[in-house]
C-alpha cells in the first residue's frame, strides 16, 4: 500500500486503528467524530485556534540550528523547539484544541491521563484558560517520578488521581480514564494525550499536532532553501513524532526516523519498543503494535522516561512501519541519560528525557551522513521535569539536599 492511501476518515491505517470499545462508548465516539469533522472546517473555530496558538501557546516555535552539534557531528543539525511552547512541550497543541472542541460540544467536565505529566499540565492549563473542571489520572510511579508536574497541575486547579494498579504507569492511567469516561460519557470529554485509542482520536490528535511538521516545512525552505533529509523524533504513544512526520509523508525525499525507548536493552523485556519487538494486537480501543507475551497478554514495560513507558503505539505509526515510509529504532536508558547531559552542555538546552532518545540516535546517525545533510530533531519538551529524577539516578538526592 502506498503511504498516501491511509483511510483515516474510516479510522483505518491499513490494518490498524478501528474502534475496539464497549458499546457504551460508541455513541460518544460518534459524537466526537461528528463534532470534529464539523468544527475543523468552521472558520470561527479555526480563527480561535490560530489566535490561541499564536498568543497563548507561542507558535510558531523556532527551528534552531544547533551550532556545536552540527560542528561535532558533521552535518547540519536543527532542533524544532517544541520545548519553548507554553507549558514546556508539544502537548498543548493537542490539549488546547480538544478542550476548545469539548466546550463547543457542551461538555461540562474534562478528564485526561498522563505519563510524564506534560499532557496533564497542558490539559490542566487549557481547562484553566477555558474554565472547565479537570481531573487527571496518573500512575503512582509516574506521580513519584514527576512530582513537579503533579504540583503544577494542582496549582492550575486540576485534581490528580494516582493509579495504584498494574505497573502504576501510563497504561494503567489510561485504563482508569477509560473507566471514568464509560461512566460519565454524557457530560465528560476524555482528552487523550497521544495518537492512541479508538477512532477518531488518532486522527484528531495527529491533525492538532501536525502544525509542528507544517512549520518545519516552511522554516526549512526559508532557512535552507529545501526540505530536511532526515526527521528524527522519539516515539511512545507517538504524538510528537506523528505531528512532525505527517506533513512529510508525501515528501518521500525526507527520511522519517522514530526512536523508541530501549529501556535496559532490546535483548531484555525491560523496554518500551512495541514497533521493534512487539506484535499486532489490540490495546485501548485500537489495533496496533503491542508489547505482549506468547498468550497475547500485555506485558509490563520500562523506560527511564515516563512519557515513553507505554506498551503500544499509535496505529498510524504501525502502518508507517509496515509500509516502510518510516523507520523505527531504539535508544536505551543509558544512551538517553547521556544525551540529556550532552545537549545541556553542548547547546544550553535541557531536553525532556523523552526527547533525549531522539538526540541519542542522532549522535549515532549524523557522523555517517554527508556534511550538507539537513537533520531535524523534534525537541518535543524541556527537561525541567526530569532534573530531580536524573539527579537521583546519578546518586544525588536534590530533595533531601533542599530540605537540609
Amino acid at each position: 500500500m502506498e503511504a498516501t492511501e491511509a483511510r483515516t476518515s474510516l479510522g483505518a491505517f491499513g490494518e490498524y486503528g478501528g474502534q475496539y470499545v464497549p458499546e457504551t462508548v460508541m455513541a460518544a465516539l460518534a459524537e466526537l467524530k461528528d463534532a470534529y469533522w464539523r468544527f475543523r472546517d468552521d472558520a470561527e473555530f479555526s480563527r480561535e485556534m490560530d489566535d490561541l496558538r499564536e498568543r497563548f501557546v507561542g507558535r510558531p516555535t523556532p527551528l534552531f540550528r544547533a551550532p556545536s552539534m552540527s560542528a561535532e557531528l558533521g552535518c547540519r543539525v536543527y532542533l524544532k523547539r517544541e520545548d519553548l511552547c507554553h507549558t514546556g512541550s508539544h502537548k498543548l497543541n493537542n490539549a488546547l484544541g480538544q478542550v476548545l472542541l469539548a466546550k463547543r460540544m457542551g461538555k461540562e467536565r474534562i478528564i485526561a491521563e498522563t505519563g510524564a505529566g506534560q499532557h496533564g499540565v497542558a490539559t490542566a492549563t487549557a481547562c484553566a484558560l477555558l474554565d472547565l473542571p479537570c481531573q487527571v489520572y496518573m500512575g503512582a510511579e509516574d506521580v513519584r517520578r514527576q512530582a513537579l508536574n503533579v504540583y503544577r497541575m494542582e496549582l492550575l486547579g486540576t485534581e490528580v488521581i494516582p493509579v495504584e494498579s498494574g505497573s502504576r504507569t501510563l497504561k494503567d492511567a489510561i485504563n482508569e480514564a477509560f473507566r471514568d469516561w464509560v461512566t460519565n460519557v454524557a457530560t465528560t470529554h476524555y482528552v487523550i494525550g497521544s495518537v492512541v485509542g479508538p477512532h477518531p482520536y488518532p486522527t484528531l490528535v495527529r491533525d492538532l499536532q501536525s502544525v509542528v511538521g507544517r512549520e518545519v516545512i516552511e522554516q526549512s525552505r526559508e532557512l535552507e532553501g529545501r526540505l530536511p533529509d532526515v526527521i528524527i523524533a522519539c516515539v511512545g504513544g507517538g504524538s510528537n513524532a506523528i505531528g512532525i512526520f505527517h506533513p512529510f509523508i508525501e515528501h518521500k525525499e525526507t527520511q522519517l526516523i522514530g526512536v523508541e525507548a530501549g529501556g535496559r536493552g532490546m535483548d531484555t523485556m525491560a523496554h518500551a519498543a512495541p514497533l521493534g519487538a512487539g506484535a499486532p494486537g489490540v490495546l485501548h480501543g485500537a489495533r496496533t503494535y503491542v508489547m505482549q507475551d506468547e498468550h497475547g497478554q500485555i506485558v509490563e514495560t520500562h523506560s527511564v522516561s515516563a512519557g515513553l513507558d507505554y506498551p503500544a503505539v499509535g496505529p498510524e505509526h504501525s502502518w508507517l512501519r509496515d509500509s516502510g515510509r518510516a523507520t523505527y529504532v531504539a535508544a536505551d536508558d543509558d544512551e538517553a541519560l547521556e544525551a540529556f547531559g550532552y545537549l545541556s552542555r553542548t547547546e544550553g538546552i535541557i531536553p525532556a528525557l523523552e526527547s533525549a532518545h531522539a538526540i541519542a540516535y542522532a549522535r549515532k546517525l549524523c557522523p555517517g551522513l554527508d556534511e550538507d545533510a539537513i537533520v531535524v530533531i523534534n525537541n518535543s519538551g524541556r527537561g525541567d521535569k526530569d532534573v530531580v529524577e536524573v539527579a537521583r539516578l546519578s546518586g544525588r538526592d536534590l530533595i533531601a539536599q533542599g530540605g537540609a
